[in-house]
């Protein structure tokens, strides 16, 4: 790792000075010929980071973490996690590193976090390297959610490596540079309160109120008003991913942010046939992160983050509970409202729609759409086009047309805006079997369909001539779709 004072980044170090516990330094693994793959040019303005120089010699080893700037504390944080359920005391950034925070153009702090940078103290066995397939997994897909309004770690650059990776077969690898307004996870909590030591959590804890939810430093019990802040965020966040058929499909709690941001990409998935019990990771073989869990999970989550949080509720074991259950119960309020909300802007209805007359509408439609396995995305674009007066792009999906006729009867009496719904429902999202098309292309060598699908992907809204095959499903030959981890 070289240090160069000279270079203009400024990286902050303030996770290394606060939370020593939390992580080990370490230094980023000197790549044999590091090659920019693909460089997010508009996140790097907006991080205040000059393109040309990130492009040049001295840029590219910045990127990889081996040349850093002086002051920068590169580390890796250490956290615990439920995975699939289990507990594991101890994970940690196994092939990750954070090099340090920056303020963006906005005034936020954001974290600069490498992955695939090489084995680090919490490797656990593994080589701490990454394929260049899997990177740009996450670099697609992330920016995909971005532009669909979901928060989510972005992406600021994937780097190949010129060091062959192995795993079934030789793979050419590469480093992700992510961005993220912290990496601070429900499993950060936990390897604190393992610890038991209630100074650490109480530390970790300040730093997140300071980091995100600044507010609940000045409520009458901070830790609390800390609970319930990421409560609202995480309720929100799976109910935007629900809307847009997200499939994050590895929920453990060392992948929930406490910012509320998406994170991790590895065997992630868009579902495409409406089916609540959607799943593709190859792990999860009994559907514990299928796509209809995916709220229920989130809220045992959140529940395993209350308990490492018990200690700074009340000096009563049992009065502490009785407060985080009781904050608990804004999950199901949020989560019901921003999901309401952004099926009502679906399906283009005014917004003084009640209940009574929205939920036996959704709860139609979804049978309707499970029963004849229509595809999630494309429907509600077609269903655009019924709006405007064409209703039969949208009812050729449906093997039960009087049923669908029904339906379709009933919503159009509520004066749906065909205008709105375009600007609800995207028509491209990184459908799987595209993502697969360019993820082998860019490990042989070839970025330009990686290119063209981040082309469709970022602007999800708007109609374009010959972009066509990027909102079509999957061929039938595709098959069932698995995700792998990646690591």
């Amino acid at each position: 790792m070289s240090v160069a004072p000279e270079i203009s980044v400024v990286l902050d170090d303030r996770f290394a000075r606060e939370l020593p516990e939390m992580g080990i330094p370490w230094q980023a693994r000197t790549p044999p010929d590091p090659r920019l793959l693909v460089l997010n040019e508009t996140l790097a303005a907006g991080l205040g980071l000059d393109s040309d120089w990130l492009r040049s010699p001295n840029g590219l080893r910045f990127l990889v973490g081996t040349l850093v700037p002086a002051g920068a504390t590169p580390v890796a944080q250490a956290y615990a996690g439920h995975q699939f359920g289990g507990l594991v005391p101890r994970l940690g950034d196994g092939r990750a590193l954070l090099l340090g925070e920056l303020v963006d153009d906005r005034g936020y702090i954001r974290d600069l976090h490498l992955k695939g940078s090489g084995q680090t103290p919490f490797a656990r066995g593994g080589d701490g390297l990454a394929g260049v397939g899997a990177m740009m997994r996450e670099y697609l897909v992330s920016e995909a959610m971005h532009a669909l309004s979901v928060p989510t770690t972005r992406s600021l650059a994937v780097v190949s490596t010129g060091r062959p990776i192995h795993r079934e077969t030789q793979l050419p690898g590469a480093v992700l540079v992510r961005v993220a307004g912290s990496h601070l996870r429900v499993g950060s909590f936990q390897f604190a309160a393992l610890t038991g030591d209630v100074d650490l959590i109480r530390r970790l804890a300040d730093h997140a109120i300071a980091r995100h939810y600044p507010s609940a430093a000045k409520a009458e019990r901070p830790y609390l008003a800390l609970f319930e802040a990421v409560v609202a965020a995480q309720a929100s966040l799976i109910a935007r991913w629900m809307l847009i058929g997200f499939v994050h499909g590895v929920m453990n709690t060392d992948n929930m942010t406490i910012s509320g941001e998406t994170i991790d990409y590895g065997p992630c998935a868009f579902m495409e046939a409406y089916d609540p019990d959607t799943v593709f990771s190859s792990i999860d073989s009994w559907g514990r992160y299928a796509y209809g869990n995916q709220p229920a999970i989130a809220g045992w989550n959140l529940a395993r983050f209350a308990e490492t949080l018990l200690p700074l509720l009340a000096d009563d074991v049992d009065e502490g509970i009785a407060l985080a259950e009781a904050s608990f119960g804004a999950f199901a309020a949020v989560y019901d409202a921003t999901w309401s909300s952004g099926m009502r802007a679906k399906l283009g209805l005014p917004a003084d729609l009640h209940g009574e007359i929205l939920t036996p509408l959704f709860d139609e439609l979804l049978r309707l759409l499970k029963e004849s396995h229509v595809d999630y995305t494309s429907f509600f674009r077609h269903l655009g086009d019924a709006a405007r007066g064409d209703a039969e792009p949208a009812r050729g999906l449906f093997a039960d047309l009087a049923g669908f006729d029904t339906w379709l009867s009933t919503w159009r009496a509520l004066g749906p805006d065909a205008a709105s719904m375009d600007r609800a429902n995207p028509i491209y999202i990184p459908r799987n079997h595209l993502v697969e098309e360019a993820l082998t292309a860019a490990t042989a060598g070839d970025l330009t369909p990686v290119e063209q699908l981040l082309d469709a992907v970022t602007a999800p809204y708007d109609k374009r001539p010959g972009f066509e095959r990027y909102a079509q499903p999957a061929p039938e030959d595709f098959g069932n779709y698995q995700t792998f981890c990646g690591t």
